[in-house]
């Protein structure tokens, strides 16, 4: 969800007796996991008030991001090459959508 976005910057994170009691899992496996989240930057915890989503894991986001857009450029290069698009039109098309909706 940090990832995706659906969690920002500053949210709390469940308990981690909260989130094992709803799960039905051990409050050992949700330590570990939010220990891991924590030394990958994700969350930051702050005794007595809980775990809350990094600030930091933002420059993550972005790169995962710019993957997932580089990843249909491509698809949509391989298109346009296919069918004799240039990459003029290409680019035209790109802004035309981009600037759409602003």
């Amino acid at each position: 969800m940090i990832i995706n976005g659906e969690l920002k910057a500053g949210e709390a994170l469940p308990s981690i007796r909260g989130l094992a009691k709803s799960l039905h899992i051990s409050v050992l496996t949700v330590q570990k996991s939010y220990d891991v989240l924590q030394k990958d930057g994700f969350i930051e915890t702050t005794a007595g008030k809980g775990c809350f989503v990094s600030a930091q894991n933002q420059d993550f986001y972005i790169e995962e991001q710019q993957k997932k857009i580089e990843d249909r450029f491509v698809e949509a290069i391989e298109i346009a090459r296919a069918s004799g698009i240039n990459l003029d039109k290409l680019i035209g098309l790109l802004k035309l959508l981009y600037e759409e909706d602003e």
